[in-house]
């Protein structure tokens, strides 16, 4: 049976045995690299983004929806050795329905014990980087290793975003006045999981919270007119963010052309993602984007968002940043106004904007930037 579903996440998911095999040894020379600049002998890896990285997404090691590491950690050596290290109590599940098939030893250890014995006997006293905190580690972050995205990879994203984005329309059609935001948080959950997604950003804002907070978590709010679903959803270790709005009755001026502006914003920060581009070059377009609309304070307001892939954001965009944009790559911008906001997933691929999370069934906004036109969602009017 575990066979049987895992065979259906993988066609959903368009990944076969031989290429995730050649995604893995492309993803162990990065590996290897990574531990050759930093002089160490191995990397030990416990969080859960890493370690569906490293595992071509086969590897969900998650029992507390909440927390940052997994159940078990992944010992990979310079010399090629491979272990996932877990306590007795995981050990016949992570063998039966996650490590099958990828060549990792198991090291099994008493559930009230714990791994550091077996790490330190494992590596020989070498030097170890991990990407959590441990004893007698380097902590280090792994996010670099994690572009440019590899062909499966962004396949893996293109299913994710047109099934996220198929959720969130479905729901969207749904609402009605009266529904609360819980319900609205209930929705969206649901229908995530029916397609093997799981939710981990939920904000579902209803009429003056969506006015007055920029991150609106499900509280008593009862949608009268104005409905916001903002999600983040993950499948596979993969993220992908996106939100939309429903309106009920004529749409307020002023709110339709808070959306122009924020699909002009969002035009400029796509076309300024160039491959190789600053952190803060980016954020220099959307600063200069908020001028021209008339809302230069807002971009004050809120963050605005930047590369994703194994996490909700890689890195944010900011004044100062250093990071660069490594190509392929995927990214979620979110700009916004008050009670107004554009914000899909997108890849950078061969030079182009390709939107993963489109919704073509819902209102779109077109916004043009030194001749190119990008796509950002409208609010969806109802009667």
């Amino acid at each position: 049976m575990a066979e049987t579903v895992r065979e259906l996440q993988r066609a959903s998911d368009g990944i076969e045995a031989g290429t995730r095999n050649a995604e893995i040894e492309e993803k162990l020379k990065r590996v290897e690299g990574f531990l050759d600049r930093n002089a160490a002998g191995a990397l030990l890896l416990s969080r859960h983004g890493n370690i569906a990285w490293i595992t071509a997404g086969q590897v969900e090691a998650r029992v507390a929806q909440g927390t940052e590491t997994a159940v078990c950690s992944l010992l990979v050596t310079r010399d090629g050795r491979r272990y996932y290290l877990a306590p007795n109590n995981e050990a016949a599940r992570l063998a039966a329905e996650e490590f099958a098939g990828l060549g990792y030893e198991p090291v099994i250890y008493p559930w009230h014990d714990g791994a550091g014995n077996r790490v330190r006997a494992l590596t020989g006293g070498d030097v170890v980087c991990a990407d959590a905190a441990y004893p007698e580690a380097k902590q280090v972050n792994l996010t670099g290793l994690q572009t440019p995205l590899l062909p499966q990879e962004i396949e893996r994203l293109r299913a994710l975003g047109r099934e996220t984005a198929g959720a969130t329309v479905e729901v969207l059609k749904e609402l009605a006045p009266g529904v609360s935001e819980q319900e609205m948080a209930a929705r969206i959950s649901a229908a995530l999981w029916r397609r093997g997604i799981a939710p981990t950003v939920l904000l579902m804002g209803t009429d003056e919270r969506i006015f007055k907070y920029k991150h609106a978590v499900p509280r008593a709010g009862v949608l009268k007119r104005y409905g916001m679903l903002n999600l983040c959803a993950r499948r596979r270790g993969l993220v992908v963010s996106i939100t939309r709005f429903v309106h009920f009755g004529a749409l307020p001026g002023e709110l339709a052309a808070a959306f122009e502006a924020a699909a002009q914003i969002h035009a400029e920060l796509l076309h300024a993602t160039k491959n190789g581009e600053a952190s803060s070059k980016i954020y220099a377009a959307a600063q200069r984007a908020y001028a021209a609309v008339g809302a230069a304070e807002e971009i004050e307001q809120h963050h605005q968002g930047g590369p994703c892939g194994y996490s909700e954001r890689d890195w944010l965009i900011t004044p100062h940043g250093t990071e660069r944009v490594a190509a392929p790559q995927a990214f979620a911008y979110n700009p916004s106004l008050r009670g107004a906001k554009a914000e899909d997933t997108v890849v950078l691929i061969d030079g182009k904007i390709e939107v993963l999370t489109e919704t073509p069934d819902l209102p779109v906004i077109e916004a043009a930037v030194n001749g190119v036109t990008y796509r950002s969602a409208g609010i969806l009017v109802r009667p």
